[in-house]
Parts: C-alpha cells; sequence; structure tokens
C-alpha cells in the first residue's frame, strides 16, 4: 500500500499548507476587523468570515492530525502494555478512525445529496422543494454565499480522514516501539515519552 502511503502524505503536505494560509488569513482579518473598528467605519462581513475561516482551518487540521496521530490521547494504561499490544490497539484506533471517517462521507453524502441535485437540474430551488433540504439556497448572514460553501469543510475532513486513517492502517504503525513517523519524515512522534 505504498501507492496509499504517498497519497496521504502528499495530502498532508497539501492541508498543511492550507493549514498555514488560513491561519494567516484569521490573523489579518482580526486584525482588519480591530483597525476598521478603532477608525469608527467596522466591516460588518469580517466578523463572520473570521468564523468560517476558522471553521475550515479546524476541520482541515483536524484531517491532517490523524495523518501525524497528532489526536489528544490518554496513554497511560497503552504505556504500560507490551508493544505487540500496543501495536494492536493502534490498529483498533486506526479502524474505529476509518469506521467514523466512512460514516461521516456516508452522512454528508446523504446530506448534500447530489443525485437529486443532479436530478433538479443543479436548480438549487428546485432541489429544495423536492427534497425540503434547503442547504443549497441558504446564504451565510452577512457574506452572502450559499453555506453549502462553508459546510464543505465537513466532507473534505472527511474525506481527508478516510484517506490518512486507511493509510495509518495499512502501515499498522504502533504508539511506541518502531518508528511511529512512517515514510514521512515530518510526522510527529505520537509518544514523545517526556522525563
Amino acid at each position: 500500500m505504498v501507492w496509499l502511503t504517498r497519497i496521504s502524505n502528499g495530502l498532508l503536505a497539501l492541508e498543511k499548507r492550507v493549514v498555514i494560509f488560513l491561519v494567516a488569513a484569521l490573523l489579518s482579518l482580526i486584525l482588519l476587523n480591530i483597525v476598521t473598528r478603532e477608525l469608527q467605519a467596522a466591516l460588518f462581513w469580517v466578523d463572520e468570515l473570521a468564523i468560517y475561516t476558522m471553521v475550515w482551518m479546524a476541520f482541515v487540521g483536524a484531517s491532517a492530525m490523524v495523518r501525524m496521530r497528532a489526536g489528544v490521547a490518554v496513554t497511560i494504561v497503552v504505556d504500560l502494555l507490551p508493544p505487540v499490544l500496543q501495536r494492536g490497539l493502534a490498529r483498533l484506533v486506526d479502524a474505529i478512525v476509518l469506521v467514523f471517517a466512512i460514516t461521516l462521507l456516508v452522512l454528508c453524502w446523504l446530506w448534500y445529496d447530489p443525485i437529486a441535485l443532479a436530478r433538479s437540474g443543479f436548480d438549487f430551488e428546485r432541489f429544495a422543494e423536492s427534497t425540503f433540504k434547503f442547504i443549497y439556497s441558504e446564504p451565510t448572514s452577512t457574506i452572502g454565499i450559499p453555506k453549502f460553501w462553508v459546510w464543505l469543510a465537513v466532507p473534505v475532513m472527511a474525506i481527508g480522514m478516510t484517506i490518512h486513517a486507511l493509510a495509518n492502517l495499512g502501515e499498522g504503525m504502533p504508539f511506541s516501539g518502531s518508528d511511529p513517523k512512517g515514510s514521512d519524515p515530518e510526522r510527529s512522534d505520537p509518544n514523545p515519552n517526556p522525563p
């Protein structure tokens, strides 16, 4: 499954760049908001855009964290287990994350309902009338774009998490013992064992 590892590592590199861009955008938006409010010329849409930027940053970052195994974990019991059991638990965690990611993908498919959207001729109003789903026609409060663009963060995260969980499961990376970094030298050690 070397190809899956390469795809996952490439996706991780992209996700890191996207998160860096989103952090810079968020910082810029907050600074813009501070400056315009101080000048008594507040831009009413900046707050909402900053929130959506932070949402995308969190969801893209969550996907990257799956690949890096950087999620919050309590490893007190795991650290006491022999390496064979640690590897087994790591595979179990990878499998649970994969099930969660696939479940999220299925729910996103049902939520966005692309087949019904295609049947409606990609007419958002007709789609809403036939399905009672207003995901494509409901606008954001101040920016005015359809909310589905913001909510795309969920299926994007689910796709990334699925790819990363498959790669992690395929590699069978342990919590500790052998090299947890796999083939990507930038990956963090999930169990740094502080002194």
